[in-house]
């Protein structure tokens, strides 16, 4: 027999992404306001104040992301929001303003690349930036709970996904095991792509045309993303890294 209070416990996409019903108010509108202080748990206090994040539009979002990848290129990295104080602050829950889908690679880290920290990105990384239902589920998680007006598509220079998949299309090499999947979802962008003879600039070309791809396709798979964009004031963009100056240029 079980005893009061053991009750199982369900598992909603809230509880899913550790944020409680006081920090997700589940509107697109309310999503940026502060919690009510009546909301707040008793027992534990914010030591920081409201998250300047959460009053920011798409445009806003996008000029705080460029502002920290200028300070990465430069050289003059805040790293902010690393400290033991704003991490305590971030127990109760998260207000990040950017979804950002990158690339898996290891050198394209965009709370590096865009110089910011604990809570501050929404970060959904695969390679190739390949979009697949979890990855859609988790972007729609992020701008529907979170309130979340920014979502970028980040490709990088010399995508080794991309390359892969360049070189399967041009019958030079082939794949087996699950990183087929990879190049199956990669390769229509590939085929796209206008043909060039400089193999350096094709691949160029097709990593944008693959972070463009994926951007309109969330829109075409998502009736969540498509009414946000519509009536709620999301964007979603395509950029691109360049892995040797370190700086992300917008394509849409």
């Amino acid at each position: 027999m079980r005893e009061l209070g053991d009750e199982p416990t369900a598992v909603t996409r809230r509880r899913l992404f550790g944020i409680t019903a006081g920090t997700a108010a589940g509107t697109f509108i309310a999503a940026g306001a502060p919690t009510p202080a009546s909301a707040q748990s008793p027992t534990r206090r914010s030591p920081v104040g409201p998250r300047e994040a959460t009053s920011l539009d798409a445009e806003g979002a996008w000029r705080k992301l460029a502002e920290g990848n200028h300070r990465f290129v430069t050289g003059h990295q805040t790293h902010p929001h690393e400290s033991l104080r704003w991490r305590d602050s971030l127990v109760e829950g998260q207000h990040p303003f950017a979804v950002i889908l990158g690339c898996a690679d290891s050198r394209v880290p965009p709370e590096l690349v865009f110089d910011h920290g604990l809570g501050d990105l929404f970060t959904i990384r695969t390679a190739g930036e390949v979009l697949d239902n979890s990855v859609l589920g988790s972007i729609e998680y992020g701008v529907e709970h979170l309130g979340i007006p920014l979502v970028v598509v980040l490709g990088h220079a010399k995508c080794g996904a991309v390359s892969a998949t360049v070189d399967v299309v041009r019958g030079r090499a082939q794949v087996s095991g699950d990183v087929s999947v990879l190049v199956r979802s990669i390769e229509p962008a590939v085929l796209s792509t206008p043909p060039d003879a400089d193999e350096a600039r094709f691949l160029a070309a097709a990593v944008d045309n693959q972070a463009r791809r994926v951007a309109s396709l969330m829109q075409e798979r998502s009736v969540t993303l498509r009414t946000a964009v519509a009536h709620h004031g999301l964007k979603i963009v395509a950029a691109s890294y360049q892995l040797d100056t370190g700086a992300v240029t917008r394509l849409t």
